[in-house]
């Protein structure tokens, strides 16, 4: 299972009672945190997640409501006795903006790789899980990512009895690693079914609709999208600001058929967007319009 927490749903600045949005995602003993804000670390530590266990940190892009918070993040990282590489991974200019930033925050005990996603798409594996980083567009270089934890098929114990695979070596091969047995070679696809359904998170914002968003959102479990603007007058300053409106938001959902769409990165301006929860539940029904540090745990299906 994977356990999920939108630290902030802001967009631009954060508010006293909004902060900027960032995602934590908690996988077996792992944190990958999409997106660092200003005071993103104060959220982490409000939900009481762990700084020590953050593995890997993916940028959409480089505007300051999304990277502002990575040096003080990295430096309460360090105070957190982290020795271990951190990845990162953004559109390209990724590690001349963080050796940047991170000019006031210099000697970590950590080393940091750097991954800048060239072309509209690429996919990094880590921790476990499959990372789609695709293009969006937006008024700087943007990437949505697409996270999944894929499941194997059923273990078939009649079929590993058959083969004369003895029970220590079962979990191996559940673990899709092949073994050997007096002199035979057996493999994951000996003994297990065809794979099963996983787990899909996509995270996608600055950005105006594109059917790319549709492509690699499709089915997900959970989409997080951008919806920085609510009311049908704002819709001239999304498209000239190249942000996505509420109605485009659950638009994009229906059409990638995803399973629920949460909202986030809603503009300063935005006072109460609950208030519009009719409206968007009328073109896509399973829309959540969250609070900061709203949390989820997905888990395979049965």
């Amino acid at each position: 299972m994977i356990d999920i927490c939108l630290l902030g749903t802001g967009g631009t600045m954060p508010l006293p009672e909004r902060a900027l949005t960032s995602l934590y995602i908690k996988y077996n003993g792992h944190g990958l945190l999409i997106d660092c804000g200003e005071g993103t670390q104060v959220q982490i530590r409000k939900k009481k997640l762990s700084l020590h266990d953050i593995d890997v940190i993916l940028f959409t892009h480089f505007h300051a409501d999304h990277i502002s918070g990575l040096p003080g993040l990295l430096l309460s990282m360090s105070k957190s006795e982290r020795t271990e590489k951190v990845t990162l991974v953004g559109p390209p200019g990724l590690e001349a903006v963080v050796r940047s930033l991170c000019i006031v925050a210099r000697e970590m005990p950590f080393d940091m790789e750097f991954i800048e996603i060239e072309g509209n798409y690429s996919r990094i594996e880590r921790l476990g899980l499959k990372i789609d980083a695709f293009s969006v567009r937006h008024s700087a270089p943007c990437l949505g990512y697409a996270i999944t934890l894929e499941r194997a098929g059923k273990f078939d114990p009649a079929k590993a009895h058959e083969l004369g695979i003895p029970q220590t070596m079962w979990k191996t091969l559940q673990n899709g690693i092949p073994t050997e047995y007096n002199g035979n070679a057996y493999i994951p696809g000996d003994v297990l079914g065809e794979p099963r359904k996983g787990i899909k998170v996509t995270y996608c914002t600055d950005t105006r609709p594109v059917d790319q968003i549709i492509a690699y959102a499709r089915r997900s479990d959970l989409f997080i999208c951008e919806g920085m603007y609510a009311e049908p007058e704002m819709q001239p300053k999304a498209e000239k600001k190249l942000h996505c409106m509420f109605s485009e938001a659950a638009l994009l959902a229906k059409a990638a058929e995803v399973n629920c769409l949460w909202l986030t990165h809603f503009s300063p301006s935005l006072r109460e967007p609950g208030q519009y929860q009719s409206d968007i539940t009328a073109l896509f029904e399973n829309t959540v319009i969250p609070q900061d540090l709203q949390s989820v745990t997905l888990a395979f299906e049965d």
